[in-house]
């Protein structure tokens, strides 16, 4: 234990001397989770918005009044007159035409149809903006359908994309620090060439490895509580569940990529390599996690992946506590599935750590 805790204070120090590294550590995270929470958004504004027809076409305007009152759109600055062209040039990012004759006449007629033209090369705004337009013609001619939904909407009332989106900066965030800081370690030593002392040393493999993850883990932990202040105070994040849970639950987490580091760490034989293998870990990683596309829209092939990945499971367990206050079920399950990983990445990495330089 005493070469143990020695191994583990050197590490603290070779990791926290340098004054940049305690910026990237603790300070980086906390302007990252900021930067990342307000401009990350999944709703469609600021839609440049154009009206092709008649200005004494009353329907016609106050449909246009009632756009730009909303405020999601804006008015389109166009210098060509054709509808088309003005979605081709860029002017304007949806287009409404009027029929012939006038919105208004169609309508005296029961006949009331409008083209609505989206530049659809972004899909999601695309539909958000066909969304938007819908429940605008539905406020200006309403109408009782056959059935009606009495509709609550649960844990984000105001469906604040934030909610959604800011457990899974932090997630990312987490991993983020742990797999870089930890892949880096026994590769930075094989470069610096003090690789040569640490082997001939008197520790053994698994005082080495403990050496490794056990300074990560716990600077990773550190870094939770300072994100999850952050996601309150700044973005209005509630605590719906237990802290003890979202500990416990960082804390599986946390071994598990840093398990992943040290593993990458093993195999690569200097830093750029290792920060390399990071980078190639952390990018499907995150596109694969459900933090910004849907799990269930991938393909089963790429599902099996998702399913294998850490970040996916440590998502759904603080949207889950911090959300909806923490089903013990789903935690159980989520909490034994990334304990099972972080078991066999660590024991991959024990497997694979040499005591010689070959």
């Amino acid at each position: 234990m005493k070469t143990l805790w020695g191994f583990i204070k050197k590490e603290f120090r070779q990791t926290l001397r340098d004054p940049r590294m305690r910026f990237l550590l603790f300070l980086a995270p906390c302007v990252q989770l900021t930067i990342f929470g307000v401009a990350l958004s999944t709703e469609a504004k600021n839609i440049r918005l154009s009206i092709v027809g008649s200005p004494s076409d009353y329907s016609l305007q106050k449909m246009e009044q009632l756009a730009l009152a909303s405020g999601w759109f804006i008015p389109a600055k166009t210098i060509s007159a054709d509808p088309f062209e003005q979605i081709q040039k860029g002017e304007a990012d949806a287009v409404l035409v009027a029929p012939v004759g006038g919105l208004e006449a169609s309508l005296g007629k029961q006949q009331g149809k409008v083209q609505l033209l989206v530049n659809a090369t972004n899909v999601n705004r695309a539909q958000s903006i066909e969304r938007y337009l819908l429940s605008i013609v539905a406020t200006q001619y309403p109408f009782t359908p056959p059935l009606q939904f009495d509709l609550r909407v649960l844990y984000n009332p105001a469906l604040r994309t934030s909610m959604f989106l800011v457990p899974g900066v932090m997630s990312l965030l987490v991993c983020l620090i742990t797999v870089l800081l930890t892949s880096m370690s026994i590769s930075k030593e094989k470069e610096m060439g003090t690789f040569e002392t640490l082997i001939s040393a008197p520790v053994t493999p698994e005082e080495v490895i403990l050496g490794k993850t056990v300074p990560f883990v716990l600077l990773g932990l550190s870094n939770v509580p300072l994100i999850v202040l952050i996601a309150m105070v700044f973005f209005g994040m509630p605590m719906r569940g237990s802290v003890l849970l979202l500990l416990l639950s960082s804390f599986v987490f946390v071994c598990c990529t840093v398990g992943i580091g040290l593993f990458i760490s093993t195999i690569a034989r200097n830093q750029q390599q290792s920060m390399m293998g990071g980078f190639l870990y952390l990018f499907p990683s995150v596109l694969l996690s459900g933090l910004v596309f849907p799990i269930e829209n991938m393909p089963w092939a790429l599902r099996i992946f998702a399913l294998i990945n850490p970040l996916t499971y440590f998502i759904e367990l603080l949207r889950n506590i911090m959300l909806k206050g923490g089903d013990l079920r789903l935690i159980s399950f989520n909490l034994l599935i990334l304990s099972a990983m972080a078991v066999t990445v660590i024991t991959a990495s024990w497997r694979k750590f040499k005591t010689t330089l070959g």
